[in-house]
């Protein structure tokens, strides 16, 4: 029989891994809360260097708090190696320039956009930005002569090799990505889905149900829901600086797309479409790609030979089905002339074109699991190098290539990383000219609250002013309790410490401050006479950091994150937009023997993806912005992965004619090339509406309808294609070509009723 104090003590874990899920701010508090004390009481106490004591604790409290690095262990001990000589050469720049404002406030200006601005590369940097600002703060606003700088470094010293001892014997943290398993769950759940529905179009007695396929498909939904939240719900890339944790990142976009073709391609709740076995067997080897990929996601150290001759016989199975495609097309009939007609001839193509939809989706999960997959089997060397697989860039050259894409002067994490370095330079001044003892307590204090709007900042500097008080009044009581008894602070100080690492994470951001206050104000009073008077000046300190950080949110872009994602937004789908064009304009040249073909839109594709980037970078700031969201988040989520879809079609057309064995069928196809470039305009055009809506905040075009017309069209000029054996396969190509303008088309609802909708983005 359970006692009261255990039935307590169960419902208080239970309640901590309810708002701390899997115990991450638990374990690197309790580390820090055993670290952090004792280097503290070696250096004060036993070397007997104040100095080297303050920057050993301030040290262990960054490197073991404030960041935690992912990947395998040895990848994590490089990380951290990385981060004490970034530590090592920021405490000497920042002793060296502290002397002089001037120096120092420009110095900081320079140090704080670098850092901030340089966490575009990575989750890595993003994730270490605060621990190494805090590395140059520290010395910055705390001046002193040369002669430190040794008991500085190795405080900093000491305090690193603790940090590398404690990540590997203290509680350490699973090796496996945050994505990985919700992105296993989805292959399997979507090849669940396939299976049935294959089964279900094919028929015959062991078909599913209808009810059963739904379930299924409910099923794939929510995995690919679950996902998602678990990229979404932190403002960083929740993987690391490795080319396999980036291919794990673009599998969230890419199974978000493969959902919803699975969705749209399902069988009719009411009847069956006319049976295709090749589409059948494609969606069945689709689904074995899938699972392979799962059980690759579960072990990426393991062989990818299995997930590689799946992939293998998929491109097989596809290939045979885009060269018997045709064999039931009705090309002998009479020429279509209703709308009903034209219907039926193109949907006689419509279940081998969602085939190949899936296959190319498919085709593309696989490759970027096995690129994860590589990356993990990279050896020492490798990995110390940064060398990705089968990569034709350098690693400098691809991080080159991401900032790049951020020095935009709408950029949301360019706004941000100025902001903070304009921010804290103003404190640094600020603190010189009035000279305020303990002024790096400003310093934290504008880091603590600078936000990505003015509105932001001030509500997250109100809440860190009331934690502040919060605090600094508790270390007063908790100060007169103690009186002469000082040696009790030594052991509250784990506590404080303890409770100011899970605070934030499973209490608030206010309780987060509080706890900090605490433990810093226990931190200046070891080894003195207890002096409450200490805890009431840190009010006045963090006080002035907060008005400078709401100073300089008011004053630099005081826009809100909605705003910025709807910027981001409108440049997504606008290089979008130009994007598909591109491709369709290179597909209408190698259909025929019309004018010379157009070069495969490689910079078209490179600019949508840098705009996809910033987009991810400005949705994230929406969703970790505080307070009531504008605009809904389903709504949001619907125009976000709409240029995923928008984006991933294109590279489908891209796709269906760069490996195209044939420069032409000896056909001239002029019609079909006006339909196909007719078709491309329109609907480019209208999501270049649309970009203009979100961005002017106007209102957003109705979605193109259906046009009969034009299927009729495409159709009539292709018939004579259709029944030439030698033509048939570029005959197939363009309707499928015209199937994924239509695929960007039906996209279309669902975008305008998000930006429509009362609240919306619009």
């Amino acid at each position: 029989m359970q006692t009261p104090g255990r039935i307590r003590l169960g419902r208080a874990a239970a309640w901590l891994r309810a708002h701390d899920p899997g115990l991450a701010a638990t374990r690197r508090a309790a580390r820090t809360a055993l670290v952090m004390p004792a280097l503290f009481a070696l250096c004060g106490q036993v070397v007997g260097s104040p100095v080297m004591a303050t920057f050993a604790a301030f040290g262990s409290f960054s490197m073991l708090l404030l960041v935690e690095f992912t990947g395998p262990m040895v990848q994590r001990l490089r990380a951290h190696l990385g981060l004490a000589v970034a530590w090592a050469v920021l405490i000497c720049l920042g002793t060296l320039v502290a002397r002089e404002t001037w120096l120092a406030v420009t110095a900081t200006i320079v140090v704080g956009f670098l850092v901030l601005f340089i966490g575009v590369v990575s989750s890595v940097l993003a994730g270490a930005a605060t621990a190494l600002l805090l590395a140059f703060i520290l010395p910055v606003t705390s001046p002193a002569p040369p002669a430190q700088l040794p008991d500085r470094l190795a405080g900093a010293g000491l305090a690193a090799a603790a940090a590398m001892l404690a990540i590997s014997l203290l509680w350490p943290r699973p090796t496996a990505d945050p994505l990985s398993a919700p992105a296993a769950r989805v292959c399997r759940a979507a090849a669940a889905q396939l299976r049935a529905d294959a089964s279900r179009l094919a028929g015959g007695p062991d078909a599913p149900s209808a009810r059963r396929c739904r379930a299924t498909a409910d099923q794939a939904v929510a995995a690919a829901a679950d996902l998602r939240s678990a990229f979404d719900a932190t403002p960083y890339r929740p993987t690391g600086l490795s080319a396999g944790s980036r291919a794990l990142v673009r599998l969230v976009d890419e199974l978000t797309w493969l959902s919803g073709i699975v969705a749209d391609s399902a069988p009719p709740h009411g009847g069956r479409p006319a049976c295709d076995p090749q589409a059948h067997t494609v969606r069945r080897a689709a689904a074995a790609v899938l699972d392979r990929a799962a059980e690759q996601l579960d072990a990426p150290c393991g062989t990818p030979d299995a997930l590689r001759a799946a992939s293998a016989d998929l491109r097989t199975a596809m290939a045979g089905m885009e060269h018997s495609a045709t064999t039931r097309l009705p090309v002998h009939r009479p020429r279509p002339t209703t709308e009903s007609e034209v219907r039926a001839f193109l949907g006689t193509l419509d279940l081998s074109f969602r085939a190949q939809e899936l296959g190319f989706a498919t085709l593309r999960i696989a490759g970027d699991v096995d690129l994860s997959s590589a990356a993990e089997r990279r050896s020492w060397r490798e990995r110390l190098l940064g060398h990705e697989p089968g990569a034709l860039t350098t690693p400098l050259a691809a991080a080159r290539e991401r900032a790049v894409a951020h020095l935009q002067p709408n950029s949301v994490w360019l706004h941000n990383s100025l902001r903070g370095a304009v921010g804290l330079g103003i404190a640094v001044a600020l603190v010189d000219l009035t000279s305020i003892q303990h002024s790096f307590w400003v310093l934290l204090g504008t880091l603590s609250v600078l936000r990505s709007n003015a509105l932001s900042t001030g509500q997250k500097a109100m809440r860190a002013l009331g934690g502040t008080i919060a605090g600094s009044l508790l270390g007063a009581g908790l100060l007169e309790l103690v009186g002469p008894h000082g040696t009790l602070l030594w052991f509250l100080l784990p506590l404080a410490v303890l409770f100011a690492g899970v605070a934030p994470a499973a209490v608030s951001f206010a309780a987060g401050q509080a706890a900090f206050t605490l433990t810093l104000v226990i931190l200046f009073n070891i080894g003195h006479d207890p002096n409450w008077h200490i805890a009431l000046l840190r009010l006045q300190d963090i006080a002035i950091g907060c008005a400078v950080s709401v100073l300089v949110g008011l004053f630099f872009w005081p826009r809100g994150a909605a705003a910025a994602v709807d910027q981001a937004l409108a440049e997504a789908y606008t290089d979008g937009a130009r994007y598909l064009a591109g491709a369709v304009e290179y597909a209408v040249g190698r259909c025929g023997t019309g004018p010379a073909p157009a070069e495969a839109p490689e910079e078209d594709g490179r600019q949508a993806a840098a705009a996809a980037r910033r987009l991810d970078d400005a949705f994230r700031s929406y969703l970790a912005e505080h307070g009531p969201k504008p605009v809904p988040l389903a709504d949001m989520t619907t125009l976000v992965t709409g240029v995923v879809g928008l984006r991933l079609a294109a590279d489908a057309v891209l796709g269906l004619w760069r490996h195209d064995g044939e420069q032409h069928s000896g056909t001239d196809h002029a019609a079909a090339r006006l339909v196909l470039l007719g078709s491309a305009g329109r609907v480019s055009g209208w999501y270049r509406e649309l970009a203009a809506g979100l961005d002017r905040h106007t209102s957003v075009p109705d979605p193109l309808p259906r046009n009969p017309a034009v299927e009729a069209r495409l159709v009539e000029s292709l018939r004579r294609d259709l029944c030439d054996a030698q033509a048939q396969a570029t005959a197939v190509r363009i309707i499928w070509t015209a199937d994924y303008l239509g695929a960007a088309r039906r996209l279309q609802p669902a975008l305008a009723a998000a930006a429509t909708r009362p609240g919306g983005a619009s």
